[in-house]
């Protein structure tokens, strides 16, 4: 039996945050099927970098896709975020003022490198340095635990790499109890 609390919420706006190719409108659009054929409704907002293929980290370059789904009728993407799942510190950069006081932020923290850092512009990591106290905070090394789970794989480290985005997906699946079949069988 699982201690998981469960909470019911009215209505949950998430944006996921990447570089541009990380596959960012791919996991807003398989969590948005997945919200509508449990039933939800749903307002989504993509967001294309302005800059085709931007230098990967750059500012320039972040990707991202917002949705509020919600039990209720609603009539927008929604305008502060409840979650937001960062991929690499350029994307935290340019989402963190949009998510609420106490809201839910999963960084990739296996992307939060000094290369990394700097060309987003951050002094210091805020990952570490108290800077998001006004948040829950998960870092997760994302990128180590999908190349992990994938080592003995016939896979090139590219594609493990690409495919970092599924395991935010099942994270985001998981955490408000969206059923896994619609993308496993679209997959």
């Amino acid at each position: 039996m699982s201690d998981r609390k469960v909470e019911t919420l009215e209505s949950v706006v998430i944006r996921f945050a990447g570089d541009s190719g990380d596959g960012m409108q791919l996991m807003g659009d398989r969590f948005t099927n997945t919200a509508a054929v449990v039933g939800n409704d749903l307002g989504t907002f993509p967001d294309f970098p302005a800059e085709i293929r931007a230098p990967a980290g750059s500012l320039a370059g972040v990707s991202a896709f917002q949705l509020q789904f919600s039990s209720r009728d609603i009539f927008t993407p929604g305008d502060h975020l409840d979650v937001l799942v960062a991929m690499n510190p350029a994307a935290l950069k340019m989402h963190i003022n949009d998510l609420k006081p106490s809201g839910i932020l999963i960084a990739n923290k296996s992307n939060f490198t000094a290369k990394n850092l700097k060309m987003a512009g951050w002094e210091s990591n805020p990952l570490e340095d108290d800077s998001l106290n006004n948040y829950q905070v998960y870092d997760i090394e994302i990128s180590r635990l999908v190349a992990n789970a994938m080592e003995d794989m016939d896979i090139t480290s590219k594609t493990v790499e690409r495919t970092k985005n599924f395991f935010g997906l099942g994270l985001l699946y998981w955490m408000y109890g969206r059923p896994l079949e619609p993308t496993m069988e679209w997959l």
